[in-house]
């Protein structure tokens, strides 16, 4: 591993209340955000399941698009250092192929990202309490990296409850929630406003974007 030269980067861990929630769209505009700012960003997805092949290795589609936002060179191999084939729960695919996922090799790998950028976003996988062994969650990656947490609710219904429980559970882990954003995966909830009100004032969490249909509050704010 290169030696560090200078502090680790500013950027952000992208969580979710779930899957499919949306966190690669964030995880993008955050990073134009701050590239827009002048920063030179780069990007990590660590583990990543539901992957395919091309040129011979596993590649994820949502850590290509990230990739493809950042405006700094990396290796596919750091961006992504664990690529699963099956979409299935990292931990059961990393287990089908013998493969134990560790966190000082994620860490190696966000160190020699940090090397040649000013800020990193980082994607996770699925949720925040998502395994990834009998050992290691997805929030002892966040944990190891330091980075503030940006939450995506996936708006709707029982949006409320995923959301306040995972917000408590990142404050619980000592890590700190920078803000959480409404997006939608699909249509409209019913009642959605009240659905965003009743989050951030009982998260006490900034809603840093509301990407909901008609809101006219899509654009994202970086804290």
């Amino acid at each position: 591993t290169p030696p560090m030269t200078r502090a680790l980067p500013r950027g952000f861990f992208v969580t979710g209340t779930d899957t499919g929630v949306g966190k690669t769209r964030i995880a993008v505009a955050l990073m134009l955000g701050l590239i827009q700012r002048g920063a030179r960003v780069a990007c990590m997805k660590p583990v990543a399941s539901g992957c395919r092949l091309s040129g011979g290795r596993l590649v994820n589609d949502d850590a290509l698009a990230l990739m493809a936002a950042a405006n700094v060179d990396a290796a596919y191999s750091d961006v992504n250092p664990y690529a699963f084939a099956p979409a299935i729960a990292p931990h059961v695919a990393a287990c089908q192929v013998g493969i134990t996922i560790e966190r000082s090799r994620i860490l190696q790998s966000y160190r020699r990202l940090a090397l040649t950028a000013d800020a990193i976003v980082v994607e996770g996988a699925g949720g925040w309490l998502v395994p990834l062994g009998p050992d290691v969650m997805i929030a002892d990656v966040a944990q190891d990296l330091g980075l503030p947490v940006v939450l995506v609710v996936a708006m709707r219904l029982g949006c409320i409850n995923h959301a306040l429980l995972t917000a408590r559970a990142i404050s619980a882990s000592g890590a700190t929630l920078a803000g959480w954003i409404a997006n939608d995966p699909g249509p409209a909830m019913p009642e959605r406003a009240a659905s965003v009100s009743a989050i951030t004032e009982q998260s006490g969490a900034a809603c840093l974007a509301d990407h909901g249909f008609g809101t006219g509050r899509g654009a994202l704010v970086i804290p």
